[in-house]
């Protein structure tokens, strides 16, 4: 049987699945019971200073959902705890004491201000937890008092206020970004120069998620008025992965330790984090929408996919897909596919040819001798497989790589690898090639 066991700074878990800092770790009634599920690992939500802050007393999530009612994202607008400090450090030692083989970290907001921050993360330290971790990625309620977002948008208060943090503690400490900003690399990189021993990503993304037609207000809806708040849940899982990779590969920041967090439903979720690098992974929306008992799906589902690879450890295929995350410019223009559609699985709903005939290159056929028949015709296709994504039936469309010529460019196609950069068509290309 695989061993999921993870060693993130030295913290270790049984598992990479931790609880992300949320509703569902802001008491140790809460906490207890997911380490009793089997969670690896808790968040605590983000502590804040004395006097505590104050919540709506009111609707506070919003939400999308699919045409089967599933919860593709939620929203959030929702404060950091407003327990008082006090009753939140001292459950926080207890539940370390009672279960000292589970990850525990504090997640911390205070005043930008030195401080702020060096009174509180000793107060922290003095309850055994196993490290910090700085809520820099809030994007509502706590951003508008120069917290969050506020000051994860700005690279040199990340270093700043991580230095701080690191001058303070012996405590690891992890830097949690907001991915409401335009390069994610920058701010990863100010954490690594505070000192940072890690970061975490993705915080929650700024939205509205609908408007109330009847009462013209975006939802949730405190009496007749709106705001926006953070997203997350399968939705933002795209643009977590996008980002966790842009800092997996990025020079200067490639080998620093990445918690992932952004979408984590299922067991895949979290095998495709690990690939990208990450340790361990965050996760709220799913426990929310589920239960905390989901993580056992999580564990038996990884567990089983590894012992079927062959993977003995989290180490074995952690970060292997960072190599093969690259740039447009260098994808292989020389590589040449087309749909094909398995006869024997094609139920004739006919959803490929319409979206190829009204949106792309009316490339596959609908009828064949006066009958319902659909079929690519490969002097059209560009092998885009927009057909493959709109298709009901799983692997009733497939891509096939071809060779020799061309049906629709009728030119031979070249078995070497050629990318954008050598392109006759690029600018830049002939320049170099005529100096």
């Amino acid at each position: 049987m695989a061993d999921l066991s993870t060693d993130f700074l030295g913290i270790r878990s049984p598992n990479p699945f931790w609880l992300a800092s949320a509703p569902p770790t802001d008491k140790q009634y809460n906490v207890e019971r997911a380490f009793k599920a089997g969670w690896g690992g808790v968040v605590w939500k983000t502590l804040g200073e004395d006097p505590n802050v104050v919540n709506v007393n009111g609707p506070r999530y919003g939400a999308v959902h699919s045409n089967d009612r599933r919860l593709i994202a939620l929203n959030n607008i929702e404060l950091i705890t407003d327990r008082p400090l006090e009753v939140n450090l001292r459950e926080i030692a207890e539940v370390k004491k009672n279960w000292p083989d589970r990850a525990l970290v504090v997640s911390l907001m205070v005043p930008c201000e030195e401080k702020n921050w060096k009174s509180i993360v000793p107060l922290v330290e003095a309850t055994g937890a196993d490290g910090i971790e700085l809520n820099f990625g809030c994007p509502h309620g706590m951003s508008e008092r120069g917290m969050g977002s506020a000051v994860g948008q700005v690279p040199e208060y990340i270093e700043m206020v991580t230095r701080w943090c690191k001058q303070t503690t012996r405590m690891p400490v992890i830097v949690k970004l907001t991915p409401n900003i335009t390069d994610i690399r920058y701010p990863a990189r100010a954490a690594k120069a505070g000192g940072g021993d890690a970061v975490s990503l993705i915080n929650t993304v700024s939205s509205i998620m609908s408007i109330d037609l009847d009462n013209f207000a975006p939802t949730p809806t405190i009496d007749g008025k709106g705001s926006h708040g953070g997203m997350c849940g399968p939705a933002v899982k795209p643009m977590a992965l996008n980002m966790v990779a842009e800092i997996a590969r990025d020079a200067a920041t490639r080998g620093l330790p990445i918690s992932g967090i952004g979408g984590v439903t299922t067991w895949r979720d979290a095998a495709e984090f690990i690939a990208l690098g990450c340790v361990t992974v965050q996760v709220c929306t799913a426990a929310m929408t589920y239960g905390f008992k989901i993580v056992e799906e999580m564990i038996d589902g990884l567990s089983d996919w590894m012992d079927r690879k062959g993977y003995r450890t989290i180490e074995d295929f952690r970060g292997r897909a960072v190599p093969n995350v690259t740039d447009w410019q260098y994808l292989n223009l020389n590589y040449v596919t087309k749909a094909r559609i398995d006869q024997d699985l094609c139920i004739k709903c006919g959803r490929c040819h319409i979206a190829c005939e009204d949106t792309s290159h009316q490339a596959i056929t609908s009828m064949l001798d006066g009958v319902r028949h659909f079929e690519v015709i490969d002097e059209e296709c560009v092998g885009c497989n927009l057909c493959v994504n709109v298709c009901p039936i799983d692997n009733c469309i497939t891509m096939e790589r071809i060779s020799g010529v061309d049906p629709r460019t009728k030119r031979p196609i070249d078995p070497g690898y050629a990318n954008w950069t050598t392109h006759p068509n690029n600018p830049a290309s002939v320049k170099v090639a005529a100096e």
